[in-house]
């Protein structure tokens, strides 16, 4: 079977009238997206458990690859409280990804947040460990000498957060937008990274180097977008290839809801054309497993 599988990020409470429409068309996997329902996350024992086995009811074969909360996990306890929680549920959702922020102090720099930043993901992690889950810290961009809510958006921090913290518990949500937009290669980063890879959200973006040529980076002029895959800069056969190459399985979920091109009654229409696009970067569209006579001189893949 492949290696990687190509969904969509959804908002959570949308789940069970939205995963239907969506299996219909082919998505593969969903995170769901608890960012406008803390409420739900932080509800009381056993709300969790009672809507993931309702969300399993509707997947039909598919896969919930992770679960999701975005918002300063190091000041706002709401947002620590819920990353704890659905660390503790992701099995009623049958998975074993739980994506955030590292969090931030807008004052100060990245290397001084670093010990806050242990102090409250060193028992999320304990706890992820027991639950056999994995944390993906999304490198959202953010500043190095004043943060905001997200310190992990560079290697740079990487590097310090991962050697505080060295449990295979903890990793990287990880997606080419943010790369591109810093200018940076985003295979570099997947050939450096791609072992602390646990999940990828689908989300490009396209630079305006004309525009940059012209007014530089720190005009009033936009240089940079935000793309649905297969619309940005990125050649995703590439990223698919050095994923499988590091060994990654899981999913890529599309991020949508950010393209300023293909938007609103557009939107489903690209994410469409994205799943199929990535489908041909993972390897195919469809598995086909034959004729089984021959199949070339390399052995088996590890699977």
């Amino acid at each position: 079977m492949f290696d990687i599988k190509i969904g969509t990020l959804i908002p959570a409470e949308s789940a069970l009238t939205m995963i239907p429409q969506l299996n219909a068309v082919g998505f593969e996997s969903y995170e769901l997206n608890f960012n406008d329902c803390c409420a739900l996350a932080n509800g009381s024992e056993g709300v969790l458990k009672e809507y993931g086995k309702r969300v399993l009811d509707v997947l039909d074969g598919r896969k919930i690859s992770a679960l999701g909360i975005y918002a300063n996990t190091i000041e706002d306890e709401n947002t620590r409280r819920a990353v704890e929680n659905l660390i503790a549920n992701a099995e009623h959702f049958d998975c074993d990804r739980v994506g955030t922020f590292a969090g931030g102090h807008p004052a100060l720099s990245v290397r001084e947040t670093i010990p806050d930043f242990v102090k409250v993901f060193t028992p999320l992690i304990e706890l992820a460990e027991s639950k056999g889950v994995r944390i993906g810290l999304e490198n959202c961009g953010d500043g190095w000498d004043r943060g905001s809510s997200n310190i992990a958006f560079c290697p740079e921090a990487w590097e310090l957060i991962f050697n505080e913290i060295s449990s295979d518990a903890l990793g990287l949500e990880w997606e080419p937008c943010h790369a591109v937009m810093q200018l940076m290669d985003p295979i570099q980063q997947v050939r450096r990274w791609g072992s602390k890879i646990v999940h990828v959200h689908g989300k490009d973006a396209t630079v305006a180097h004309d525009v940059i040529r012209e007014y530089g980076l720190r005009g009033i002029h936009a240089y940079a977008w935000n793309r649905t895959p297969g619309f940005g800069d990125t050649n995703w056969a590439d990223i698919c290839t050095v994923l499988i190459q590091c060994g990654f399985k899981g999913s890529i979920d599309i991020e949508g809801y950010h393209d300023p091109v293909h938007y609103d009654d557009m939107e489903w229409t690209s994410q469409l054309t994205s799943l199929e696009y990535l489908k041909r970067c993972r390897g195919g569209i469809n598995f086909f497993d034959g004729p089984t006579e021959y199949r070339g001189y390399q052995g088996k893949r590890l699977k």
